[in-house]
């Protein structure tokens, strides 16, 4: 097999021109490195990652720890993630704790030495555990419940995003909304329902336990709320299913029981996935930028492995757009699609 000096000697290149092609640094000119990797290619040589971070003590590879790894708004966060950092010459390694609090520390233990820094979106009660992981790796927290002093984050304005939502269900003569929740100790599903209780109590209307349904992010927890919805007296006007999966599955159930969704009963989600748009009725809800949001966390995250020096914290708040589809029962002069969204909260 080619060896790091047979890539050298063809390149008309020393061995440490090499070695730093290969760990993308500046100081080579961009004739020299693509010389380098042509000559790499030629000869079929695979540079030896492991041998490398040994002698830079740099793995060249983020690390991202995530409760789940299903659905599109965590794989656009991850894609987010990888578009910045490969643009440094970065790859990342993903993992998910499965919303088992007690497998964070396992899991960051686990990548310690196989990756430069850490992003992660864990629970409050992971929080101790940051701390411990922060004191060995730079660590950027995604939606944080609050800001955490030691380390930067990146946080969706939840609470805004659900609060806009009910604003705008009220101001179409709404006063019986429903809620689909996510799961407990979420924080997007904490930070939506309490903005949901907020805009209730702000038009003056008292939350009502019986109108917030469990649910937990997915599709079928959407479709099994709507028997619950439906078994209410009166029934509610409007729904707001704190996530747009939970709103698929609603709208499937709502519609397979002969409700007129848009007419006889208002829904609305959060997220704007994809499909939102392509459903039938379009669907309302509130936009926010999952890609974004890893980018930025990106962002922070090599702002502080790139540094020589102490890296001051950062928090940034991504923000939330309400998107006016049909589902709510607006008309056509009223809907906006994906490019004529409004200010939410």
């Amino acid at each position: 097999m080619a060896t790091i000096r047979d890539v050298a000697k063809a390149a008309g290149v020393s061995i440490a021109t090499v070695s730093r092609v290969f760990n993308n640094s500046a100081l080579v000119t961009r004739e020299t490195a693509e010389r380098v990797w042509r000559v790499a290619n030629d000869l079929d040589y695979w540079p030896n990652s492991a041998a490398m971070s040994l002698t830079t003590n740099r793995t060249r590879t983020l690390g991202v720890l995530l409760p789940d790894l299903y659905g599109e708004f965590f794989s656009e966060i991850i894609r987010g993630i990888d578009d910045r950092a490969r643009r440094d010459g970065y790859q990342i390694l993903v993992s998910g704790f499965h919303d088992d609090p007690g497998r964070v520390l396992e899991i960051a233990r686990s990548m310690l030495g196989r990756v430069d820094g850490l992003m992660m979106l864990v629970p409050d009660e992971s929080i101790d555990v940051v701390a411990k992981v922060r004191r060995r790796l730079p660590v950027v927290l995604l939606n944080p419940r609050e800001e955490q002093n030691h380390c930067s984050s990146v946080r969706l304005d939840n609470r805004g995003g659900s609060l806009g939502m009910i604003q705008h269900l009220v101001g179409m003569g709404h006063r019986d909304i429903a809620i689909v929740t996510g799961p407990q100790t979420n924080v997007d599903a904490d930070e939506r329902l309490l903005g949901y209780r907020e805009a209730l109590l702000a038009a003056g209307l008292k939350p009502d336990p019986t109108r917030e349904i469990a649910g937990d992010f997915r599709e079928f927890s959407g479709f099994k709320a709507a028997e619950e919805l439906l078994a209410l007296a009166p029934r509610p006007t409007a729904v707001f299913a704190t996530n747009d999966n939970m709103a698929v599955g609603l709208i499937s159930a709502l519609t397979a029981a002969g409700v007129q969704v848009g007419e006889d009963m208002a829904v609305t989600g959060f997220d704007d996935i994809t499909i939102a748009r392509y459903l039938r009725p379009a669907l309302t809800t509130v936009h926010v930028d999952a890609f974004a949001m890893g980018r930025a966390g990106a962002e922070l995250l090599l702002t502080e492995v790139q540094s020589e020096e102490e890296v001051e914290p950062s928090h940034v708040v991504m923000p939330a757009e309400l998107v006016i589809r049909e589902s709510c029962g607006a008309d056509a002069s009223q809907a906006q699609d994906g490019q004529g969204r409004s200010a939410a909260g």
